[in-house]
C-alpha cells in the first residue's frame, strides 16, 4: 500500500534559498506504462541544482556559479537554454528501492535496489536534443518517491550505504564521460581542475583507474585528501601552471572550473592535446586565443550527454569495489538550504547528500 502524499522540496522559481519549499502534501506519483516508482533512500546535491535555482544557465549571467539570479532571464534559464517549468522537484542523483511498476514492467523488479541514470533518452531516438535531464526537465530525487523510466533505474549490488551510492550517479558518470570523450589512455598525463569537488574527485579516481598520471588543482587545505584519491601531484588551484608544470606538459585537461585560468590550461596542453569540459564554476566566459587552438592542433570537447555505455561501466566499477565513495556530509531533506550553503562554501571534499 503506497501513501497518498509525500514530503518533497518544491523549487518555486529562480532566486535565493527562499525559492526552496519543503512540503508534506505532495501527491505520490504513480508509475505510467514503462515506468517504475522509486522510494528515494538518498539524493546527492550537485552544482546543477543550484545553477537552476539561481538561473545561472541564462546567457545573461557571466558570473561564477552560486550567483546569477539578479541578471538571469527566466526564458533561457533552463540547462537546455529554454524556460524551466515550476514548481519543480529537483535532484539528479538518486539511490533507492523500486516499490511499484507500471504496465509493461516486470513485477519482479519490485524490491530492487537501484541507481538512477540521470539521462532520460526517448526510446529509439539518438538525438542529443531529445534527451531530458532527471530533476531538471522532469521531477527528480528531492522527494520521498519519484517515477521514472524503468530503463533508467539500474539494479546495483553493493555493500555501500544509500548515501554512499547516491554520491556516484551524476558526478562519476560526468567524469567517466569526460575521460571517454577525451579518450584518456594509460600512461598519459591528465590535469584535473576542481579536483576536490564531486566531478573532480571522481575524475581523479577514474583517470588513475585508466592508468593515467594524474595532476590535480585544489586548495592547499584539500591537497592531502585529493592525493589520497590518486593524484600524483596537487597544485594550488590558483597556481601559475606554465611555471609549475612547464609549457606543453599535459596530454589531457579535464575541466569543471573555467574562468580566468582557461588560457593557462590550453598553454600546458601538448600539441594535439585534448581539453574536455563539463562545468564552469569560476565563470562561463573565458579568453580564447584561436592561434593557440589551431596552431597546436588542440581538440576542445564539450561534455554533457553521456556516451553509450558510460553509466553501465560506472555501475560495474562500483559493484567490483573499484571506486571510493567520498561523502563529506549528509542532511535531512528538510534541511536542503543548509546543505546547499555547505556546498557553496566549498570547504568539503566529494559530495553532500540529502536523506529523505
Amino acid at each position: 500500500m503506497l501513501p497518498r502524499l509525500m514530503c518533497a522540496i518544491w523549487l518555486k522559481g529562480h532566486g535565493g534559498f527562499e525559492q526552496l519549499e519543503y512540503r508534506d502534501d505532495v501527491p505520490v506519483p504513480r508509475p505510467a506504462a514503462g515506468e517504475v516508482l522509486l522510494r528515494v533512500r538518498a539524493a546527492g546535491v550537485n552544482n546543477t541544482d543550484i545553477n537552476l535555482r539561481t538561473g545561472w544557465y541564462s546567457k545573461a549571467v557571466n558570473e561564477a556559479t552560486g550567483a546569477g539570479h539578479a541578471t538571469a532571464r527566466a526564458e533561457d534559464a533552463g540547462w537546455t537554454g529554454s524556460a524551466l517549468a515550476f514548481p519543480r522537484i529537483q535532484g539528479a542523483d538518486a539511490c533507492g528501492e523500486i516499490v511499484a511498476v507500471g504496465a509493461g514492467v516486470a513485477a519482479a523488479r519490485v524490491g530492487e535496489r537501484v541507481l538512477v541514470d540521470p539521462m532520460l533518452r526517448l526510446p529509439g531516438c539518438g538525438s542529443l536534443a531529445a534527451t531530458r535531464y532527471f530533476g531538471s526537465d522532469c521531477d527528480g530525487a528531492f522527494a520521498e518517491y519519484v517515477a521514472l523510466p524503468a530503463g533508467n533505474a539500474r539494479r546495483i549490488a553493493s555493500p555501500l550505504s544509500d548515501a554512499e551510492l547516491a554520491s556516484f550517479p551524476c558526478s562519476y558518470s560526468a567524469a567517466e564521460n569526460l575521460l571517454t570523450r577525451a579518450a584518456v589512455a594509460a600512461g598519459e598525463t591528465v590535469l584535473v581542475t576542481g579536483a576536490s569537488g564531486g566531478v573532480g574527485s571522481a575524475a581523479v579516481q577514474l583517470a588513475r583507474r585508466r592508468g593515467a598520471r594524474v595532476l590535480a588543482l585544489a586548495s592547499p587545505a584539500k591537497a592531502a585528501a585529493v592525493a589520497a584519491l590518486g593524484a600524483e601531484r596537487v597544485l594550488d588551484r590558483d597556481a601559475a601552471l606554465v611555471a609549475a608544470l612547464g609549457d606543453e606538459s599535459v596530454d589531457v585537461v579535464i575541466d569543471v572550473v573555467g574562468g580566468r585560468q582557461f588560457p593557462q590550461l590550453l598553454a600546458v596542453l601538448r600539441r594535439g592535446g585534448r581539453y574536455a569540459v563539463a562545468g564552469a564554476i569560476a565563470g562561463p566566459v573565458v579568453e580564447l586565443d584561436l592561434r593557440t587552438l589551431y596552431l597546436k592542433d588542440l581538440r576542445l570537447l564539450g561534455c554533457t550527454i553521456l556516451e553509450p555505455g558510460v553509466f553501465d561501466r560506472l555501475v560495474a566499477y562500483i559493484e567490483r569495489g573499484e571506486l571510493r565513495a567520498v561523502v563529506s556530509a549528509t542532511y535531512p531533506l528538510a534541511e536542503i538550504a543548509a546543505a546547499q550553503r555547505d556546498f557553496l562554501a566549498k570547504a568539503h571534499v566529494g559530495k553532500i547528500v540529502l536523506v529523505p
